[in-house]
């Protein structure tokens, strides 16, 4: 669906999605990479379970959530990619943690 235009220069940063190493650009925001993705969803809804992918791109529509570093519901068009980053899919409701 999308991809990124290559820099020859640029150096690689490798963080996983759900448990996958995936290579990044610095300054690359973790929507971007998500979207890049064969499976572009970073979360599902919490009633219906729908698939939702990063839309805005601005921190407006919140469709782009996701656990990133053990954090949920993290706006990932917001958060900028870093060497050795955990992120992991929001999938269906968040389980509250005594």
């Amino acid at each position: 669906m999308f991809r990124k235009l290559d820099d020859p220069g640029a150096p690689a940063l490798t963080l996983t999605i759900d448990g996958q190493p995936v290579q990044a650009s610095p300054g690359e925001t973790v929507a971007a990479v998500l979207l890049r993705q064969s499976q572009p969803a970073s979360r599902t809804t919490p009633v219906h379970e729908s698939p939702r992918a990063p839309y805005c791109m601005m921190g407006v529509c919140f469709d782009c959530l996701a656990i990133v570093d053990g954090v949920a519901s993290t706006q990932t068009c917001l958060t900028t990619v870093r060497e050795g980053m955990q992120v992991l899919r929001q999938m269906g409701k968040r389980s509250v943690q005594p």
